[in-house]
């Protein structure tokens, strides 16, 4: 069985590497990795981490490229690869323009399409732009759905796919979290190793780590947040992490109006490994990240979510995470009410987490060989080949 699995971004490569990590592992099972490089430096580091080498990288990323840029050359650089590997299925994450793209050239090729974390929804087709777009699109040419949650599924069958189509997976991004955050929190080289790189954070005062980077949020957006940390800043006893995206829209704003204020640390992005440690350190999480949002949860983290809309309302609706919008006041309001309130916080903290057990691989995994009609196989919950050996790289 030949399989094409095709990424470009940092959240594509942690929610994919436990999926090609597995393939790799079994017997009869040809994985071939395409990465398109959307995202070039931070893709980079997080297949280092997971040791994940593509086979094929068409490394599109230019400077301030546009959507129709990227979804143009990641169509035309992926017809050639499938004409001539000719995959059994292409497996593609998410809701970036290389998924939807990518979906679309194995379409063209008559090649089967398996869509990991499938049908996430809004409502509404602007709200986030472009990616409930880039999910509904996606969702047209799959066959295979692999959905995170019951929610996810029930938003599908809605929409008329059929549930025959339609698996209840589990989120992947747990698969890779809980691995992860074993290493940095047990005794050992990795978590000293990450002390010292983040020696300068202050034990003694509450951690509140900040990611942002929502094309909705571009311009006023970002300067509502950047007035809400200002103030938090002022805050007793809270230090702010904020590793700045590289994106220009969202670095000219954050260094504009943040990068003289006391209590507020401007970071460059930091490698999975080493965001994940950040996350453990954390009091609470301020994010318009979609993968945050579930991984924060299963860090016992809460999450406030920087955006008027989510995908992901399980969260909100276990109570783990708060939908708090760009507006300065509710941020403020919402991020004093926890730390002021140790009931509410202690809530928050020790809510259930809605998007999966750490099994997620092994059923997509299970799946895909089933429509190959391969006998079932052992297929490890949490595979694990190549993480430790690049902790000490």
């Amino acid at each position: 069985m030949r399989i094409l699995s095709v990424f470009g971004t940092r959240p594509e490569a942690i929610k994919m590497a436990p999926i090609v990590m597995a393939l790799r592992a079994l017997p009869g099972v040809e994985s071939r990795v395409c990465v398109t490089g959307q995202h070039r430096r931070m893709l980079d580091d997080t297949l280092a981490i997971f040791g994940v080498k593509p086979d094929d990288d068409l490394d599109i990323m230019t400077g301030d490229q546009t959507l129709a840029e990227i979804s143009a050359r990641v169509l035309s650089g992926l017809d050639p690869i499938m004409r001539s590997y000719r995959p059994d299925f292409v497996l593609v994450q998410g809701d970036t323009a290389t998924s939807t793209a990518a979906a679309l050239a194995a379409f063209f090729n008559k090649v089967p399409v398996g869509h990991v974390e499938a049908g996430l929804r809004t409502g509404d087709l602007m709200s986030p732009w472009p990616e409930e777009a880039n999910r509904r699109l996606t969702a047209v040419v799959s066959n295979r759905h692999y959905a995170p949650t019951d929610k996810a599924r029930r938003a599908l069958l809605a929409e008329g796919y059929p549930a025959s189509s339609i698996l209840v997976t589990g989120n992947t991004v747990i698969d890779a979290l809980l691995h992860v955050a074993d290493e940095v929190t047990a005794p050992g080289p990795v978590r000293d190793r990450l002390g010292a790189r983040f020696d300068w954070l202050d034990a003694g005062k509450r951690m509140i780590l900040v990611t942002g980077h929502r094309r909705e949020s571009f311009g006023d957006g970002f300067i509502r947040i950047c007035t809400a940390l200002r103030e938090l800043a002022k805050r007793d006893g809270v230090q702010i992490v904020y590793p700045v995206h590289l994106n220009p829209n969202v670095r000219q704003p954050v260094f504009d109006y943040l990068a003289n204020v006391p209590a507020i640390s401007l970071i460059e992005p930091q490698d999975y490994r080493s965001f994940v440690y950040l996350m453990t350190r954390a009091s609470l999480i301020l994010t318009d990240s979609g993968g945050v949002q579930e991984e924060a949860p299963a860090l016992g983290k809460p999450v406030l979510v920087m955006r008027d809309t989510s995908e992901r309302m399980e969260a909100v609706e276990a109570g783990v995470a708060r939908l708090v919008s760009t507006d300065p006041a509710r941020i403020v309001g919402h991020v004093s009410d926890l730390l002021d309130d140790p009931r509410r916080y202690a809530a928050m903290a020790g809510g259930a987490n809605p998007f999966g057990d750490g099994r997620a691989t092994a059923r997509i995994v299970a799946d895909l060989l089933e429509r190959a009609g391969v006998a079932p196989l052992h297929v490890p919950a949490r595979p694990k080949p190549a993480i430790a050996v690049a902790a000490e790289a």
